[in-house]
């Protein structure tokens, strides 16, 4: 399956196995046979592909998929293009069958799904047509996909150079802090303590009881970054572990969400977008969720993405800058951390997690279980981060975020680019579909004999006995 790439992108026939090994548990296909995804979601997002010529005539691939053969007088790429239309997926999607997470297209639809027939020597003007139209406006996605590329990378230099201390190097030679990262790392600990120390006493005071003999001493350390292996820091840096910034950390709420009901909203994985929080596509939790006001979204907070079936996703990052709208909490796949220094620490935290840095150290300790990417709070707390001045801190995130602003716009423009390239594909698909493309030929023989002699081919090859196995659909 992933051989094949989605929105009708090509296939990769290089894989080269011994026969023994594929001819049992695999499906057979041709040079110019279609291929297309059987499940959701690859046949949604367009898992299609024209055989090109095979090497030894013959291949094998994934039983997921349907594999269709064109007769002699329907052109293979006429198919190919026609299965592309994101109609016909919408249509397929409607009339798919099996349970939840397995839905399938059934052979039986798909044989009996309807595809217009126009006459040879017009198919041939249409594919022609289609494959100039369609190869131009390729190039351009290729080029916009190129950009795009070029901005990801772009936009990771400038966080590896902020969380290595290279976009404020010569700051440094002309400023000196009055606090440095040891000393604002020592004021945090500090501070740490004694929240959790007031917090205790005022559980004890609830309680009406006297604080116990050496209660003090269950205050819980938080853990030591690990700095084996880790470079050189900036003079006046200090590595710190994010448990030593965090004032508190925590799951998400499990109770179900809908959008239509009234509870607090509860952000989602989608809400959490290059380190920004997006409010515009939330669910409400369906029933009371118990909370205590300081326990909900508060500036210094930090959302972290815990679970999901691409590792990528896992450790995405988001952090709360302001006061939000109401009263926000977070579903049970994010993970909550709330730091002590609420002007900055959290946004230079946040960078750090969506740095290369960042990135590698999660990726290699994400557990993976049943398809899915894992990171625990306990282990995400273990980060080491790398902590500056907080002057520093503010001088370098000012900058950085200066210059992500240009590129998230550029990012957005490229974007909205792509979906109209999308679009465009598509109404270039639908006017080739519905005979709007080309100039039509009095002289063409009518599609009507087209299909009766495909009729007459059925009727010929119906009245031989089949041989018993699988073969490809034929389609009309």
């Amino acid at each position: 399956m992933s051989a094949v790439t989605e929105e009708f992108g090509g296939i990769d026939i290089s894989a080269r196995r011994p026969l023994g090994d594929v001819q049992k548990g695999y499906t057979s296909f041709l040079t110019n046979d279609v291929l297309l995804a059987k499940i959701t979601p690859c046949m949604e997002n367009g898992k299609l592909a024209l055989v090109p010529p095979l090497q030894d005539h013959l291949a094998f691939g994934s039983t997921e998929f349907h594999v269709l053969r064109a007769k002699d007088q329907v052109q293979p790429s006429w198919l190919a293009y026609f299965l592309s239309q994101s109609a016909f997926r919408r249509l397929a999607r409607q009339n798919m069958t099996g349970s939840a997470g397995q839905l399938r297209v059934a052979t039986t639809w798909l044989s009996d799904a309807l595809i217009p027939v126009a006459p040879a020597t017009e198919q041939t003007r249409i594919v022609a047509k289609l494959e100039e139209l369609l190869s131009d406006l390729d190039a351009g996605v290729a080029e916009l996909k190129a950009a795009q590329k070029k901005l990801a990378q772009y936009r990771q230099s400038l966080l590896k150079a902020a969380v290595e201390g290279a976009l404020t190097a010569e700051w440094r030679t002309q400023h000196q802090p009055t606090e440095t990262g040891a000393q604002l790392l020592q004021r945090i600990l500090q501070e740490r303590r004694a929240r959790w120390e007031a917090r205790q006493r005022a559980k004890f005071a609830e309680q009406g009881k006297t604080p116990p003999k050496d209660w003090q001493k269950k205050y819980p350390e938080p853990v030591q970054p690990d700095t084996t292996d880790l470079p050189e820091l900036p003079q006046g840096w200090v590595w710190a572990s994010l448990d030593q910034l965090a004032l508190d950390s925590s799951y998400g709420t499990s109770v179900k969400c809908g959008y239509e009901s009234q509870g607090a909203s509860v952000l989602r994985i989608p809400n959490v977008i290059a380190r920004k929080l997006v409010l515009d596509d939330l669910k409400f939790a369906s029933q009371p969720l118990d909370l205590h006001k300081s326990e909900y979204l508060a500036p210094g907070d930090i959302l972290v993405v815990r679970t999901n079936g691409s590792v990528s996703l896992v450790g995405r990052a988001a952090e709360v800058t302001e006061p939000l709208p109401g009263d926000f909490y977070f579903a049970s796949y994010l993970l909550r951390v709330r730091c002590l220094e609420t002007s900055v620490v959290h946004r230079w935290v946040s960078a750090l997690l969506a740095s290369r840095q960042g990135r590698s150290w999660i990726e290699s300790r994400a557990a993976s279980s049943a398809g899915q990417h894992n990171l625990s709070l306990s282990t995400l707390l273990t980060i080491p981060i790398p902590l500056p001045p907080i002057v520093e801190q503010a001088e370098a995130m000012n900058a950085l975020e200066a210059v992500l602003l240009s590129v998230s716009e550029q990012e957005q423009f490229l974007d909205k680019s792509l979906q109209q390239s999308t679009a465009q594909r598509q109404n270039i698909l639908r006017a080739a579909f519905s005979g709007q493309l080309v100039a039509q030929d009095p002289h063409d023989e009518p599609a009507s004999a087209l299909l009766e002699r495909i009729r007459a081919e059925r009727a010929a090859r119906d009245a031989v006995k089949k041989p018993r196995g699988r073969k490809a659909q034929e389609a009309a």
